[in-house]
């Protein structure tokens, strides 16, 4: 099985990455739980985040499946309540790609840089990536092994 730093290091090689996590989708709370963090100092593991706030974001990663680009610092402000402590990281820009097991939702890949560092091209990339996390989110949503 891939583990998330697995996830990572590809991700950071074939992208670029200064900030990697990895969230779980907790459909019955509506929450976001970190799973892996490149960064547990400052992105802990365990922690989560309600979406409310991000309806938009919400509706389309994780209702629609689809990935969210945020290419620069605006974008960024626009859907993420800690975008202070994002830019303090020296990142601004942002790729989210949903990781799909069939039709579900297990989770979402956050991939960030500095602004300019992603494009269209790079969104493909990490949609190509994404399967790869498919079996250890699948062990952190049901439960089944030990979290990265």
């Amino acid at each position: 099985m891939t583990d998330l730093k697995d996830v990572e290091d590809k991700v950071r090689e074939s992208l670029g990455v200064r900030l990697f996590t990895v969230l779980a989708w907790i459909p019955d709370r509506q929450a976001l739980r970190r799973v892996h963090s490149s960064h547990p100092e400052r992105y802990p593991v365990g922690g989560e985040k309600t979406v409310e706030v991000a309806r938009g974001w919400l509706a389309r990663c994780i209702e629609a499946g689809e990935p969210y680009f945020g290419p620069d610092r605006a974008a960024v402000r626009e859907v993420f309540a800690d975008h202070e402590l994002i830019e303090s990281l020296g990142c601004g820009a942002i790729v989210n790609v949903p990781v799909m097991d069939g039709d579900e939702v297990l989770g979402v890949l956050n991939i960030l840089d500095a602004e300019g560092s992603y494009d269209e091209e790079s969104v493909a990339v990490a949609v190509s990536l994404a399967p790869l996390a498919v079996p250890a989110l699948r062990a952190a949503v049901h439960g089944t092994a030990e979290r990265t």
